[in-house]
């Protein structure tokens, strides 16, 4: 079977993007500092943190009202210019805006991501560049320490308005505080919005008396308090503030060009480019995903990529456009909702948006933890004994354990920058508690590099709950996540492991996520001798999963009364959060423990 490409997507070609406003275009003038009127500070919108910061009580002797107030939106994350608060308020509050992105070494994760996901970034700040393009204005772009940056726009541009959105995860905070900071000390308004989470994290902690609510159902009822996630906002309309740009000296700060950044392909197999970065594939996409919700809750049901996932399917999946803030997460959330409501006229069940909750979860998780990432710190991680072995972590790493359905997930991720949750879940397993004892925090470094929607807090607490690590107490992950069975349950016919192991592509089915247990003769055959042609098993799972189930039962005996565990509050959220229905093929029940007929040892 062909793997489906961007020209094998249905209603997806490349529409005349939607128009905000008029161009509009001026050129750069010098400016003063300005205090607003009050009225204009209305533009804040309920529910998104603000904060004016240095904001003098009364304008200075000789100010000028009338002045022009230089505004400057400052992209991280929140790539796009729908539903982009901080960005409204620029354009609300500014006689001139300049859009800029800061490229400073680690922003947006580019301190530890490879080829796939800078690949990614830059197209998205290509696109973000284009529709300013269609308006009269441009990204400008720099490279350089921020506060750096952004005392020389103060004294160069005359800016003294700056907006942006919320980054909340505590490696963000450092950075972010010295550029608010600065503006406090030169007098500079500085703006902070809320809209990359659908709730605010500090305000969530805060609702719970002061640290993050430690399981998954006591977040749903902290957030229930606060109530319902803000809609997403109206278009922006650019006819009312200037977009400068001198024509002579813009080539100074445009995108440079992708080779400039040095950033080389891992594997050749990258160079057929499956993921498209930008806000507007993101919502050609995101219409798409609609239309598919749409025609399951027609039919009947939900979430219809659960049961059994496209494992080969075209490039739909949203989530790395969530990460880099190309799709907004309030717009997702709302229009799932809105379409289950108007189609069958009954208040939507919450489960159609469970992922993106999981994902405001571990974000709140996270705040105040700078080692959310890693094992030795970390308030909430178990500190287990794993085992240091390269060998295997290299082996694992490029898809050579001898476990076809292990591998296949590997290979695609390295080469496409992206693979199905359930892959995600099994990959991590065997690494850690399932097959090798690992540590998740090797297998966090390999995901943040070739990863496209690797968020630093959601990767991190999926590592340590599918490592046992935190989080996890009802999930037993040796016996669910079987690297044989488990692969012949989300992919049995076996087109996803031939795709990505084209070795394996005659071995016949019965064999094809066991080829040591095929005789010779079919070896042969197939034309793959295992041990020559396709690697041996690493370890042989009933026995390594066996040994690691019990060093894992004396790891929490050893710690369960000196240790705050982080646990699921049931068997349901477990399912939920592993993509598990309470049913499957054949069994009344998926019991994801070691009584499960389809995935168990």
């Amino acid at each position: 079977m062909k793997r489906e490409t961007e020209d094998d997507l249905e209603d997806i070609s490349q529409p005349k993007l939607s128009k905000y406003g008029q161009p509009q275009t001026a050129a750069a003038s010098a400016t003063v500092q300005c205090m607003e009127s009050e009225s204009r500070l209305e533009a804040e919108q309920d529910g998104d943190r603000i904060s004016f910061i240095g904001m003098p009580s009364k304008p200075k002797s000789g100010l000028d009202l009338r002045k022009t107030t230089i505004a400057v939106h400052w992209f991280r994350h929140g790539l796009r210019l729908h539903d982009n608060p901080s960005l409204l308020d620029a354009i609300n509050l500014g006689d001139e805006l300049y859009p800029i992105f800061i490229f400073d070494g680690e922003v947006a994760g580019t301190k530890v991501c490879g080829f796939n996901r800078w690949r990614f970034l830059y197209e998205s700040l290509e696109d973000i560049d284009r529709r300013l393009k269609e308006f009269g204005g441009r990204l400008y772009t720099f490279k350089g320490d921020p506060c750096t940056i952004f005392s020389q726009l103060i004294e160069e541009w005359g800016m003294n308005l700056l907006t942006f959105e919320q980054d909340p995860e505590p490696i963000w905070q450092d950075r972010d505080n010295a550029v608010k900071r600065l503006c406090e000390e030169r007098g500079i308004k500085c703006i902070e919005r809320v809209s990359h989470t659908l709730w605010d994290p500090n305000e969530v902690i805060s609702r719970n008396g002061g640290s993050p609510p430690v399981t998954y159902a006591m977040f749903q009822e902290v957030v229930s308090m606060i109530g319902l996630p803000h809609r997403a906002n109206d278009e922006p309309d650019f006819r009312g503030v200037k977009l400068p740009i001198c024509e002579e000296t813009f080539s100074t700060y445009m995108l440079p060009p992708f080779e400039d950044f040095g950033v080389k392909m891992e594997h050749v197999e990258q160079e057929r480019q499956l993921w498209i970065g930008g806000e507007t594939r993101a919502l050609e996409l995101f219409e798409v995903r609609i239309r598919k919700e749409a025609a399951a809750f027609k039919a009947g049901y939900c979430l219809p990529n659960q049961y059994m996932p496209e494992l080969l399917g075209p490039p739909m999946s949203l989530s790395p456009y969530l990460r880099f803030g190309c799709l907004s997460v309030r717009r997702f959330y709302w229009r799932i909702h809105d379409t289950y409501t108007e189609l069958n006229n009954v208040i939507s069940p919450t489960q159609l948006t469970a992922q993106l909750i999981w994902r405001e979860y571990f974000y709140t998780m996270s705040i105040g933890n700078k080692n959310f990432d890693q094992m030795n710190g970390n308030n909430i991680c178990l500190k287990i004994d794993w085992s240091e072995d390269q060998e295997k972590l290299q082996k694992w790493t490029n898809g050579q354990t001898g476990y076809p359905w292990i591998d296949a997930c590997m290979k695609q991720l390295k080469q496409e920058g992206w693979i199905h949750q359930v892959a995600r879940h099994a990959v991590a397993c065997f690494l850690t508690r399932g097959d090798l004892w690992i540590s998740w925090e090797e297998g966090l470094k390999v995901f943040f590099q070739y990863l496209l929607d690797a968020d630093w807090s959601i990767c991190a607490g999926n590592w340590m709950w599918i490592s046992s690590s935190a989080f996890e107490k009802v999930l037993q992950c040796p016996n669910c996540f079987c690297p044989v069975r488990y692969g012949r349950r989300m992919d049995p016919t076996g087109e996803f492991v031939r795709n990505f192991l084209p070795v394996l592509r005659n071995m016949p089915l019965r064999y094809l996520f066991e080829p040591w247990k095929a005789p010779l003769a079919i070896q042969e055959k197939s034309g793959c001798i295992i041990g020559k042609d396709y690697p041996e098993p690493i370890v042989e799972h009933r026995i390594a999963a066996s040994s690691n189930r019990e060093k894992m039962n004396r790891t929490v005996a050893r710690l369960e009364d000196k240790f705050s565990y982080c646990t699921p509050s049931s068997k349901t959220e477990v399912l939920e959060f592993s993509w598990l229905p309470e049913t499957a093929r054949g069994v009344d029940k998926c019991t994801a423990d070691d009584l499960c007929e389809i995935l168990g040892i």
